[in-house]
């Protein structure tokens, strides 16, 4: 006679509708005191046997979901559904764009138990040869997070993406920064554009794109205070970003405004009206320094293609140069001209000179000597 299992160690028996063996056990109670029963099938009765002990361990392991057909592509849509809640819709958006395009392809059909190191390193290594570092970090970062996801749940015993280590990427352009001759011709080309003062303002304060495009005339003061020694002014004090904020709190700052950016914007001022009283009433008046014909913000798109247009009016090769490149023009020329890194890194709103001496090692003088006098002294003829 068969010997009865001890209790707690599941059951097995025939099913002769499925033609099977069914493996079963019982792994809790619901609150309202129902049992809980996972099951698996095999064609004969070692296999289920094999199967009741893979339902066991589990239940030691704590692993009270069966998981068995649970791949990558399921617990990416779990992620990207249920785990992303307080993301702005844009962080959201670049997520599910990361993952529909670089992780399900390669791995949603893998068995998320059954994804190894092996797996993740293989899968990295032949994305480091078209992606940039950053890019793999990113997608590191998220198939990372979306098996913590299904950790939590039960899905999966271990997370072996967290032992992975990213390798490096495909080698960006490197930034580059304007030589004096090459800004004076961008500022020339843009003179008799609806971008000028843009451009003025990027290439003469070093403020972000996206800062600029958050600006607000109640920010600028193109007037100061004379007597007290104040000078025109612009503060940055915010930016596009989801949260309003500047990028770091350093950058948060007031900036001393040279002489030709007090002119471009006074003269961008007066041109902004004449806009806006020929729009009428469907012009947003959100007091934006820089907005479209009907008072609405910017979006990167215009600035680029705007700034573009300018580069080729000025002779160079737009594919070239990108906006935020007058940023590192700035830092270039305040370099060449002596001012001192600490004060270039200061302006910049950088916590420490670190970042500004390697994000810009090309441009920046071994030897250095704030910022809207120097300005004003090196286009001082343009």
């Amino acid at each position: 006679m068969t010997k009865r299992r001890s209790r707690g160690d599941g059951g097995l028996h025939w099913d002769n509708k499925r033609q099977r063996w069914i493996a079963s056990v019982t792994v809790g109670y619901t609150p309202a005191g129902k049992r809980i029963v996972r099951r698996a099938s095999g064609r004969t009765k070692t296999e289920a046997k094999d199967k009741l002990k893979e339902l066991l361990r589990d239940h030691d392991d704590g692993l009270t979901v069966k998981a068995d057909g649970y791949n990558v592509a399921q617990a990416v849509a779990a992620w990207l559904t249920y785990g992303l809640h307080g993301r702005s819709a844009n962080t959201v958006a670049n997520y599910r764009i990361l993952c529909e395009t670089h992780i399900t392809p390669a791995l949603g059909m893998r068995k998320l138990r059954e994804l190894s190191a092996d797996d993740v390193d293989r899968w990295l290594t032949g994305k480091a040869k078209t992606l940039s570092t950053r890019t793999l970090r990113l997608i590191h970062s998220c198939l990372n997070r979306i098996v913590k996801f299904a950790q939590a749940r039960d899905r999966v015993e271990r997370n072996v993406v967290a032992l992975c280590e990213v390798p490096d990427g495909k080698a960006g352009r490197p930034s580059k920064a304007f030589m004096l001759e090459e800004a004076e011709a961008v500022l020339n080309a843009a003179r008799d554009t609806p971008t000028y003062a843009y451009i003025v303002l990027s290439m003469l304060i070093g403020a972000r794109t996206e800062e600029l495009r958050a600006l607000r005339w109640s920010e600028v003061d193109l007037d100061g205070n004379p007597d007290a020694g104040i000078p025109p002014s612009v503060a940055v004090w915010r930016s596009v970003r989801a949260d309003g904020d500047t990028k770091t709190k350093k950058s948060r700052q007031t900036l001393a405004l040279p002489q030709l950016c007090v002119q471009a914007l006074r003269e961008h001022r007066a041109q902004q009206e004449r806009t806006r009283r020929k729009a009428g009433p469907r012009c947003a008046n959100k007091d934006l320094v820089f907005a479209s014909a009907v008072g609405t913000e910017l979006d990167a798109h215009n600035v680029r293609r705007a700034f573009r247009q300018v580069v080729i009016k000025a002779g160079l090769n737009a594919k070239d140069w990108t906006p935020r490149e007058m940023r590192h023009s700035f830092v270039s020329l305040l370099s060449s001209d002596g001012v001192p890194l600490e004060v270039v890194a200061r302006l910049v709103g950088h916590s420490g000179t670190a970042v500004t001496e390697t994000v810009y090692r090309k441009q920046i003088r071994p030897v250095l000597l704030g910022g809207a006098e120097a300005m004003d002294r090196i286009f001082r003829e343009t």
